[in-house]
């Protein structure tokens, strides 16, 4: 019996770290989750009176009319309608107490 010359197949160590990395990955989150969407839609429903604290500390009163991408149009009735930069927004939350 002629044994020749056998060689051991096996795969590259590289290959198999390559693949564990692959099957570990999580999934990409999306983009875009419609959360603050639904939330402007659920007040501007409702006309739920808010409180915007803009990144100066100046507080606003009034009721969310429309949106888009970049602004938010706020009705207010001690005053005129605003239209907001939702970058100058802190933060804002419902008024309570109505």
């Amino acid at each position: 019996m002629e044994t020749g010359n056998r060689r051991l197949i096996r795969p590259q160590l590289n290959d198999l770290k390559m693949e564990k990395n692959r099957v570990q990955k999580k999934p990409v989150p999306p983009d875009q989750t419609n959360a603050e969407n639904f939330y402007y839609v659920k007040q501007m429903q409702t006309k739920t009176p808010m409180v915007f604290v803009l990144k100066g500390g100046e507080t606003i009163h009034g009721v969310i009319e429309w949106y888009d991408k970049a602004c938010l149009k706020i009705n207010r009735d001690e005053g005129p309608n605003l239209m907001i930069y939702k970058a100058n927004i802190a933060y804002m939350y419902k008024e309570e107490g109505n």
